[in-house]
């Protein structure tokens, strides 16, 4: 079986194809990514009807760029997925309007995805996939949480962000720092010139003792220091952008390692844009060295939104038999969608 999933939430315009057969995991036959960074740079973030206007432009000859580079034809397609929520509603919408206009002019069956639930089981593309159950710490744009993940369609929340999320945080403070956009990536390149120790910064629930998140007392602390800081900014940005960055990661790891303490499983994924930090993945991996725990990553190149998600979260949900796909190419999206409302 081969799906062709599209990823259309935010700012990014992914296709890729996958392929079941016998190996347990689906294939990656080929995936093809346009992101609209330059485009929204000029506006200091994303405008949701330029990145609407721009997923219409792009989603047909990212598709026709996959098959060609997987040697296939449309008539190959068995079932076409795509992102159904969460994400800005317009860009949703093109990606479910050209989903279900092709399933219908081949008379194939189409699925909606959960966007998160294509980044909890992106690691499964990596060269080192992982195993259920596990925890996954879910850190993707406005979204920080952990789960329990039993198998396909069986999630049950840990915690989550009670305000922003770690990527908003990230953003929040690099445009603080007058990093432009996007910030989380930008803020991330300058602390590896910084000293992480330089500020004492706030770590935000880190003593809670549940598995919570709260990252807006840090972006005000931040706020704070800029001030303090008012003509020795240029020189201390790189320390303020390297204590801002391990304050988040502090208690991004911390409360990983609680996860697993609560669920008493010995195996954790990182998914989501987030997941690439470097900051992160160090120490994290350092963390479930010494507790002798498995970690495992997407590829860097998924990290980011992408189609290969999609169209690997269809193909597992397909695969396990959780859920059929349908000749029913009436549509809805959910911008709003909480990833422990899936129905399994």
């Amino acid at each position: 079986m081969i799906v062709l999933g599209i990823e259309s939430s935010c700012d990014e315009t992914g296709v890729a194809l996958v392929q079941t057969g016998g190996q347990p995991v689906p294939a990656l036959l080929a995936h093809a990514l346009h992101s609209q960074i330059e485009m929204h740079q000029a506006y200091g973030g994303v405008v949701p009807e330029l990145a609407s206007r721009d997923h219409i432009r792009r989603v047909l000859p990212l598709a026709q760029q996959v098959l060609d580079e997987a040697g296939r034809t449309v008539a190959d397609i068995d079932v076409v997925a795509y992102t159904r929520g969460p994400g800005l509603a317009g860009a949703l919408l093109v990606g479910a309007g050209v989903a279900c206009a092709m399933g219908a002019a081949l008379g194939k069956p189409v699925l909606g995805v959960h966007h998160l639930e294509g980044h909890l089981l992106s690691p499964f593309l990596s060269a080192d996939p992982p195993e259920f159950p596990f925890v996954a710490l879910l850190v993707s744009g406005g979204h920080t949480q952990l789960m329990q993940v039993d198998g396909v369609g069986r999630y049950t929340l840990l915690g989550e962000t009670i305000d922003d999320a770690a990527g908003e945080a990230f953003d929040k403070s690099a445009k603080l720092l007058g990093l432009g956009y996007p910030g989380g990536p930008a803020l991330s390149k300058l602390a590896q010139q910084g000293d992480p120790a330089a500020f004492k910064l706030p770590r935000p629930l880190l003593h809670s003792g549940d598995l919570d998140f709260s990252f807006a007392g840090l972006k005000t602390a931040v706020l704070t220091q800029t001030h303090k800081l008012a003509d020795q900014m240029q020189a201390r940005k790189a320390d303020l952008a390297a204590s801002t960055e391990a304050a988040i990661v502090d208690v991004l790891v911390k409360k990983s390692m609680m996860a697993l303490d609560a669920s008493g499983l010995q195996r954790i994924v990182v998914a989501g844009g987030v997941g690439a930090n470097r900051r992160l993945r160090a120490q994290l991996n350092a963390a479930c060295a010494k507790r002798g725990v498995r970690v495992h990553y997407p590829e860097l190149a998924l990290c980011t939104d992408n189609g290969a998600m999609i169209a690997l979260a269809a193909a597992m949900r397909l695969q396990s038999g959780v859920q059929e796909a349908v000749a029913d190419y009436a549509f809805d999206v959910r911008p709003r969608w909480p990833l422990q409302d899936i129905h399994a």
